[in-house]
């Protein structure tokens, strides 16, 4: 069997110590350990020996840089060794790098492997790509085999294999159930609309809800989106697939938590039964909701589905959705934009995401801005009533349906990378797991 060949990841300093023959063919390549430079070293024979990785300054360092040199090597098994850093995260960055999504390809993609490196934990490190490959792979995967049926038999089985217990709620009994504004989303589609319920974990333990949003696509409703804007709405259950992989660390892991994941799932399709603008809705909280775009159907969803997970008062929920475009507007596709209420978890949550190459930035839920979704002749509008600060708006309306005592987050996430990136190919991207799943283990131990 060959041997791993070895990849020497080099700082600039360590670059300028190289002895030999490395040295020797560094200096011919100008090789001075450039953050991301990659450089295959021959051996005596003129097949390739061993690379050398730039890491760059300390200061510099983006936390997957490895992701880059995972994404051109060839197929085979490599060895990481030298200026690593965190060993746990340089390994992480290297085998999220080296994904494929290659399940419509006429073959697989050939595997980039590593070791794991001295100092890592290899249980956590496979635990984790376990959990970006999870929602990287939901969100890569087209409507026609991820509609609301698809996508509810999946979280049976994820169920299933993890002892967890579950229950759906579909169709018509939406109504019976309370969860008017699920059904209303999703009455258009030939494929019912359901709100997927998973419980895990000793009832005991501090309760931690999990709430994701499930469009499995968008059209926009009646306000149909352009084809530009529609073309990735695949993509729109990228809040249920992101809770689904960090359920999956959650529970991997077993955190001392009685963990429960909401996942209203729904397409956002046109039909004669499709919802309308104008239209006046009952939400499970008691509050009448006027409609003013069917194109933000997202918080509708999320709202009813929030509103259940309060009831039982828990200790913590989180909701993640691809929710506005105005979120990308402010921060662009790498920088989530993240609201919570108690500044002490966010603030937790901000630095283990800086630390685990998963950043997210605090925006603010500013209760100035709660009158931009008043109504006439309703309790409130799910939209503003201006073109100003679309992502805290629509924070603020899911507000106002969990208990102001409620310590709860919301996650405004992107779940795409549309440029190759450390760590993240192009396509379908996990985001908020690994910042998520940090804050968790310090809140409830490990």
């Amino acid at each position: 069997m060959p041997q791993p060949i070895a990849i020497s990841c080099l700082s600039p300093d360590a670059a300028a110590g190289l002895e030999g023959n490395a040295a020797a063919w560094a200096r011919a390549n100008r090789f001075e350990g450039q953050a991301g430079r990659l450089l295959a070293v021959p051996d005596g024979e003129g097949a390739i020996g061993s690379y050398l990785f730039g890491m760059g300054k300390d200061a510099d360092r983006p936390p997957l840089l490895l992701g880059l040199a995972a994404a051109s090597l060839p197929e085979g098994e490599y060895r990481l060794e030298g200026d690593l850093g965190d060993p746990l995260i340089a390994a992480l960055g290297f085998r999220l790098g080296a994904y494929r999504f290659d399940r419509y390809t006429k073959a697989d993609a050939p595997p980039v492997l590593a070791e794991i490196p001295e100092g890592c934990d290899g249980a956590e490190l496979e635990r984790q790509v376990a959990a970006a490959t999870m929602a990287r792979d939901l969100v890569n995967t087209p409507a026609n085999d991820l509609g609301p049926d698809a996508l509810e038999a999946w979280v049976r089985q994820f169920a299933v294999d993890r002892g967890a217990d579950i229950s759906v709620i579909a169709g018509d009994a939406l109504l019976a159930a309370n969860l008017p504004m699920i059904h209303a989303v999703g009455r258009a589609s030939v494929e019912a609309p359901r709100l997927v319920d998973v419980s895990w974990g000793d009832p005991a333990h501090p309760r931690l809800t999990l709430v994701g949003k499930g469009v499995t696509f968008d059209t926009g409703g009646l306000n149909i989106k352009p084809g530009s804007s529609m073309a990735l709405m695949k993509k729109d259950m990228g809040g249920a697939a992101n809770v689904l992989g960090l359920a999956h660390a959650i529970i991997d892991a077993r955190l001392p938590v009685r963990l429960r994941v909401l996942l209203p799932i729904v397409e956002n399709a046109i039909s004669g039964s499709a919802f309308r603008p104008g239209d006046i809705l009952p939400s499970r909280k008691g509050l009448s909701v006027e409609i003013g775009n069917t194109d933000a159907e997202g918080r509708l969803i999320l709202a009813d589905a929030l509103t259940l997970a309060d009831e039982e008062r828990p200790d913590l929920i989180i909701d993640l959705a691809t929710l506005t475009g105005a979120a990308r507007a402010a921060l662009g596709p790498e920088l989530p934009a993240f609201y919570a209420r108690a500044d002490g978890f966010a603030q937790t949550v901000l630095d283990e995401g800086l630390k685990a190459g998963d950043p997210l930035w605090r925006m603010p839920l500013w209760a100035g801005y709660d009158r931009m979704l008043r109504s006439n002749v309703a309790d409130l509008s799910h939209i503003s009533s201006g073109p100003f600060a679309g992502s805290i708006t629509a924070a603020l309306f899911l507000n106002r349906f969990v208990d102001p005592g409620t310590d709860w987050a919301h996650g405004d996430i992107f779940a795409w990378s549309p440029e190759a990136r450390p760590g993240r190919p192009v396509g379908g991207t996990d985001q908020a797991i690994r910042a998520l799943y940090g804050a968790f283990r310090k809140r409830y131990g490990s």
